[in-house]
């Protein structure tokens, strides 16, 4: 590892020897460090901020979207995942939207599937957890019963939102019932609740207190109402009069996947990842490309350096496209997309002189005989406006667990249902309709998710629970936060705050999948020779803004050091993000 040059960073990093959170908003690391200080161990703080993010960024996040989930066990000193996403209805499929919606996945309630993030979070807690779901929920509860000061960034999305002539809040009358209770939005920092949704806490609760003795069984009743009682029947009956596809059924049947992570290799870090139903291997795949390179020799953000990522991954971005997808329904081949020999022959493709014009061919590992390739892809005439929804909170316990989960969600894709204060998860946003697509829409399939927290160990031993918000920029942001820390030396408030970059070289995940070939987005704060180089070298070069909230994620993490114990917590100021620790 290269020391790093003192930065001056806009806070300091939090640093602390028995717990620590990092959250997506200022509340949500306050009700996760309650929850520790309560004696809760990392997954119950990490499901109360979770819930909380669900309650206070409901313009990015929702109790009934989505949250990919990664917990570490101290004790058996083993990882699982829990696959936060729901499934399209069973009455879905791509012809339905080619004959039926015009050859869209329109906004609204046909693209939603089944909500996942409500069975995730109750799952972790039942699983992993100490706490009843009347505890861990309290905090969230207190903010939608006694309101919370309107953030500004729900002002501003929902503010775009009503300038727009076609927005929700003017087209769906439930979303503008929440949001414009007066028949106005709430100023910044104006007491703002949410009695639907704390209404919805208080039935689960009351569930959870009617079930069968113990604290599982409790948290099993509360989520029984959710899937198979007076909630899943609100939520069904409302589809069906919205013209959607969800039926009662479909909500019965559901329920999220615990599974073992997917493992990729630098150096001595093993980085875990949910699997290829979202697109975390791609943080695994491209790091792993980079193991054998001298990256600090390059020089931090050089225009070598850039260069080599962007290249990285946009060989990663390939591969995903052509390969990832529900692996219930598609033939994934991920362990030869990860396997060194793989990795180790992608690198190889990359031209240090020039940049790949679009997006490059997929590679083709030894097991993919079976797989199916991606159709061609057109670049898009006009830039569709980018969507970057999502949140993220970490957790280390003082037991030495670790939490990791990304909800998400926009309150944009699919209406509020009346009396809930949820929406049903938009993310059919995700999927695609062209014949062949490992992502294309069939029934009870999982659309390939946005969303990927992560983890990473150094010689067995926890090093880093680590994600963010932003898209198909998350995996990017997560790769650059990595290398920062462990080949430069930053801490992690450092590593998070230092200028980064995207590319947009493939088609963006999200409806209507635009595609901007060879496109590189770096921070203003990027020097401007560095820029020149780039441009040289065949990347078409958009510099944003100094501290791009948006396009280039807003990381969180905790970083383990195992000899001292002590822990520190970096936290993004692009966004409202914080760390509390002690």
């Amino acid at each position: 590892m290269t020391s790093a040059t003192t930065t001056t960073t806009t806070r300091p990093a939090i640093r602390g020897v028995t717990h620590m959170i990092s959250a997506g908003h200022s509340l949500a690391a306050a009700a996760g460090y309650r929850i520790l200080e309560q004696g809760g161990n990392a997954t119950d703080a990490g499901v109360a901020s979770g819930i909380v993010i669900n309650t206070v960024l409901p313009e990015n996040t929702s109790f009934g979207g989505v949250v990919p989930i990664m917990i570490y066990d101290a004790a058996s000193d083993s990882v699982v995942t829990i696959s936060g996403l729901g499934r399209w209805p069973h009455k879905a499929s791509a012809e339905f939207f080619i004959e039926q919606a015009g050859g869209e996945i329109p906004v609204g309630i046909l693209r939603s599937i089944v909500p996942a993030a409500a069975d995730a979070w109750l799952t972790a807690l039942e699983r992993c957890g100490t706490m009843t779901f009347e505890q861990v929920v309290t905090p969230a509860l207190e903010l939608a019963e006694g309101g919370l000061p309107f953030p500004a960034a729900v002002h501003r999305a929902l503010q775009a939102d009503l300038d727009s002539p076609d927005g929700v809040l003017r087209r769906w009358a439930s979303s503008a019932a929440v949001f414009m209770p007066d028949g106005r939005l709430p100023e910044v920092g104006e007491r703002f609740r949410q009695p639907d949704l704390a209404s919805t806490f208080n039935r689960m609760i009351a569930a959870e207190h009617a079930g069968a003795p113990g604290r599982e069984a409790g948290i099993r009743a509360a989520r029984d109402l959710f899937y198979r009682g007076e909630i899943a029947e609100e939520m069904a009956r409302f589809s069906e009069q919205q013209g959607g596809l969800i039926t009662y059924d479909d909500l019965a049947q559901f329920s999220v996947k615990v599974e073992p992570p997917v493992s990729a290799s630098f150096k001595d870090y093993e980085i875990l990842t949910c699997g290829a139903w979202c697109q975390g291997p791609v943080v695994g795949q491209v790091l792993q490309m980079l193991e054998h390179d001298d990256l600090p020799a390059l020089g931090h953000n050089s225009a070598d350096y850039i260069h080599l990522l962007s290249q990285a991954l946009n060989l990663a971005f390939a591969d995903r496209h052509r390969y990832y997808g529900d692996p219930d329904l598609v033939d994934v081949p991920i362990e030869a997309l990860l396997s060194p020999d793989y990795t180790r022959r992608r690198r190889g493709e990359i031209d240090m002189l020039h940049a790949f014009p679009e997006m490059p061919p997929a590679g083709e590992p030894s097991n993919a005989a079976a797989a199916t390739g991606a159709p061609a892809v057109a670049a898009s005439a006009v830039a569709a406006e980018e969507e970057y929804d999502t949140s993220y909170t970490c957790v280390v316990d003082r037991w030495g667990n670790a939490f990791s989960a990304t909800p998400s969600d926009a309150l944009f894709h699919s209406p509020i249902v009346p009396g809930l204060g949820i929406i049903m998860s938009g993310r059919g946003s995700q999927s695609w309709l062209e014949p062949g697509h490992a992502s294309r829409v069939e029934p009870w399939k999982r659309p390939r998710l946005t969303p990927n927290p992560s983890m990473a160990f150094r010689d067995g031993k926890l090093f880093m629970p680590f994600g963010c918000p932003g898209g198909d920029a998350q995996p990017q942001a997560m790769v650059q936060m990595f290398l920062n820390v462990v080949e430069f030396g930053m801490d992690a408030q450092q590593a998070i705050e230092e200028p980064r970059f995207t590319s947009s070289n493939f088609p963006n995940s999200f409806w209507p999948h635009t595609y901007l070939p060879g496109r590189l987005n770096v921070e203003g704060r990027i020097p401007a020779a560095t820029v020149d180089d780039l441009v040289a070298r065949g990347h078409d070069v958009r510099v944003r803004d100094d501290w791009e909230s948006m396009s280039m994620a807003a990381l969180s993490a905790i970083v383990v050091n195992a000899e001292s114990g002590v822990l520190t917590g970096g936290a993004d100021p692009r966004r409202d993000a914080h760390a509390i620790g002690r």
